[in-house]
């Protein structure tokens, strides 16, 4: 019987595949589908539904319901049997559709009469496209094997459907991946840029989902997952002397690609008349839905690691490896899911810009946007599956935005505020060299924040007056294995002769919470920003710290140099990192390296704890700088990655305000030097309110430094002071209304 059933069903996708190779028009096409298939399941009725919008269901053509009612009927998703179906994604069999759940009548299709139904969704990689339903009058459950033959049906529909054979009039028969398309995500590094799409990895096309031969796809089939075992097989030994994170990986991908149940289902979607590659899809697909519906972070994880197992097997069923041909664009805009901090810095400065499905704004690809200037949008859901290779793209990095294909309105629109940007650079050129003194004589010191050697002509092009923070980590993260000393001190060394006598602050390594190095063991706990990280993990495992000290030493060569820790949230701990320093001082001395001509040993305030350490801390650090996003997230409890608290409270909240200040006046009292470092010193009027509370320096990225200068140059300090003071007795949540009024009624 499940023979006569492959049979059958192989016949039904032939038929389908000769419907759809006649020379025809889409409307033509569907018609004779759904006439196809009502035949086949001895059905009275066949109709498809397709997505004429993210919400809204179309009848695009049916055999059996009125005629009148093609392009007539419309639904929400959600709304009826069909918009069920297309909301859960899951198969509706009834033999009572008006008994069941959800059921809506539409008089104009003339459905009441049909008792039985029977919904798929037509989906591709977990993109809903529509669904497909049969419907009969008799009251019949449909079959295990005639629902699976259904959803086989629908699988080609879906690959079709993308291959465009179904254009035609209307909404929700126009082409794909050619109308304009709004993605909203999160912003990652501000910005805005125009370019074309250059996909990391391109989509693998499926052009033939149907097959003449069962057999010889299944041989196909076997002998690329060979292909992929092998594959898989060296990769691990590749891998023996690599970290546990790494191997967990790739034994899932062996596990996976070793699966009985995974092979045995692509079998018989083949069995059933689908190409390999098509089947190959089909299970993808059904991973990717699986995906969206698992919420622990582990299994997601394998599901995952099973999508990534079935691109490669696509790719070696297809021969479309990630070498297109394809020549990237002039101006390229990355698109991907993620993508790793190596990666991305093989692309380096030729990007214009960054789009990211997932992504985070403390992610290693964040962190080398950053510091590349690039701007990067996160969280920009399906992208990867509606863009492709070419397509013009504007992407707005303050807003979080990407204008996908866009309109002339858009264009225009985008393109004066890029022109908007340019003249204020012009404008900010012409006082690169001023300083940053108010209109009532108090000077801020503004520096830059970094961590490539390729943000260092940054210096002389954004007035910066050196470096706040260089961040060490980088050269850690875009590795596979630890770096060796001579490297480390050999780039530190060519990023002070860069810097040309300015003051470098070089952040010891910050490893741990979203920044763990590819050779680093997991930890596995449950709230890695509140765990074993940055100078935690050096105190316990100091071999790496002295390491990086020695480093930094040696790169010195008897210069100036400046060295702060991060993530110092109680007294001792600076103690232990600063005799850390003095052993390593001491060893260089007993080798006879020549020693800084002067060394300051600073800390990085990122802990309320610390505001209120002993005085004696604050007399003992040679300088403080304030890690305004570790300390604001840990001040108001609210997680930075987590975007339904992150943008909740504000920097200029009369509290935080009020405690920074607090630090300001035990820095004054100590003659503690204090800096603010962070993406809120980058911006002009929160920039103003720290210097108003008595920043008088601040470091930021290189872009951000003309902004915050000509504002400076703008506004009295002392009148902004009394703003804010104000604001205090009035009883304001936040500072930034008062500030704003004050600002307009300068301008």
């Amino acid at each position: 019987m499940a023979q006569d059933t492959q049979t059958e069903s192989r016949k039904l996708l032939q038929r389908l595949r000769d419907a759809l190779a006649e020379d025809s028009a889409g409307q033509e096409r569907l018609d004779k589908i759904t006439h196809l298939i009502a035949t086949s399941m001895g059905t009275e009725v066949c109709s498809i539904y397709l997505f004429r919008d993210e919400e809204t269901l179309e009848l695009c053509a049916t055999e059996g319901l009125n005629a009148e009612a093609v392009h007539q009927t419309r639904m929400r998703v959600g709304e009826g049997l069909v918009g069920r179906v297309a909301k859960s994604s899951k198969v509706v069999n009834t033999d009572d559709a008006p008994s069941a759940k959800g059921f809506r009548y539409m008089p104009e299709t003339g459905e009441e009469i049909y008792s039985s139904f029977c919904g798929v969704p037509v989906q591709r990689l977990g993109d809903n496209l529509g669904v497909l339903v049969v419907q009969s009058k008799d009251k019949r459950t449909y079959s295990p094997d005639e629902v699976y033959a259904l959803e086989v049906v629908a699988m080609v529909l879906a690959e079709m459907t993308e291959l465009g054979a179904f254009v035609g009039e209307g909404a929700a028969m126009s082409a794909l991946h050619q109308q304009s398309v709004m993605f909203r995500g999160g912003c990652a590094q501000e910005g805005a840029a125009e370019g074309h799409i250059w996909l990391h990895e391109p989509r693998v096309v499926v052009t033939n989902p149907v097959a003449d031969d069962p057999e010889a796809e299944l041989q196909r089939l076997k002998e690329s997952v060979e292909t992929l075992r092998v594959g898989v097989d060296r990769m691990l030994e590749g891998a023996n002397n690599g970290d546990k994170e790494q191997l967990q990986v790739l034994e899932a991908y062996r596990m996976f690609a070793n699966s009985k149940g995974w092979m045995r289902r692509m079998e018989q979607d083949i069995a059933r008349g689908l190409s390999a590659e098509a089947a190959v899809e089909k299970e993808q697909s059904s991973a990717r839905k699986r995906m969206e519906e698992v919420t622990d972070a582990y299994l997601r994880e394998r599901l995952h690691d099973l999508d990534d197992l079935s691109n490669r097997l696509l790719r070696i069923l297809t021969g479309q490896g990630n070498e297109t041909g394809a020549d990237m664009p002039a101006d390229p805009v990355l698109v991907a899911r993620n993508i790793g901090p190596g990666e991305l810095l093989e692309y380096g400065r030729s990007l214009r810009g960054i789009i990211l499905e997932e992504g985070s704004v403390g992610s290693h690809a964040a962190i080398v946007a950053r510091a590349l200037a690039i701007p990067l949008v996160i969280h920009a859901e399906r992208i990867t599956t509606e863009a492709l290779n070419g397509d013009h793209v504007m992407i707005d990095g303050d807003q979080g935005i990407v204008h996908l294909r866009p309109d002339d309105n858009v264009v225009t629109a985008f393109r004066d505020k890029i022109a908007m940007e340019a003249k204020a650079q012009e404008r900010y050129a012409s006082i690169r060299e001023k300083s940053a003194t108010s209109m009532d004589g108090q000077t801020v010191h503004l520096h830059m924040n970094a961590g490539l050697m390729a943000d260092l002509p940054s210096l002389a092009s954004s007035g910066a007056e050196g470096v706040g923070l260089f961040r060490t980590e980088l050269q850690f993260l875009i590795r596979n294995q630890m770096p060796k000393r001579t490297e480390l001190a050999q780039l530190y060394s060519r990023v002070m002769d860069a810097a040309d006598g300015k003051r470098v602050v070089f952040r010891t390594l910050d490893i741990g919470s979203d920044k763990v190095l590819p050779y680093m063991a997991p930890q596995d706990e449950p709230n890695p920003a509140l765990g074993w990280r940055a100078v935690r993990v050096a105190l316990d495992k100091p071999g790496v710290m002295r390491m990086q000290l020695q480093a930094l030493l040696r790169a010195a060569n008897g210069r100036p140099l400046t060295v702060m820790f991060p993530f110092i949230a109680q007294f001792d701990e600076y103690r232990a990192a600063r005799a850390e320093v003095d052993k390593a001082l001491e060893r260089e001395r007993i080798l006879g390296h020549p020693l800084p001509a002067a060394l300051e040993v600073g800390a990085m305030l990122e802990t309320p704890s610390l505001g209120f350490a002993p005085k004696r801390f604050f007399e003992e650090v040679d300088f403080l700088s304030i890690g305004g996003n570790d300390l604001k997230q840990f001040f108001f409890a609210a997680d930075r990655e987590n975007e339904r608290v992150r943008r909740r409270y504000d920097t200029l909240n009369v509290s935080f305000l009020t405690f920074l200040e607090g630090i300001v006046n035990r820095c004054i009292d100590t003659n503690t030097p204090l800096s603010f470092c962070g993406e809120d010193a980058g911006r002009p009027i929160e920039a103003v309110c720290l210097a108003a509370i008595g920043m008088r320096h601040l470091s930021m990225r290189p872009a951000s430094i003309g902004p915050v200068k000509s504002l400076l140059r703008r506004v009295n300090l002392a009148e902004i002071k009394d703003v804010i003071d104000q604001a205090r007795v009035n009883g304001d949540q936040s500072v930034r209304p008062a500030v704003m009024a004050y600002l307009r009624n300068q301008s």
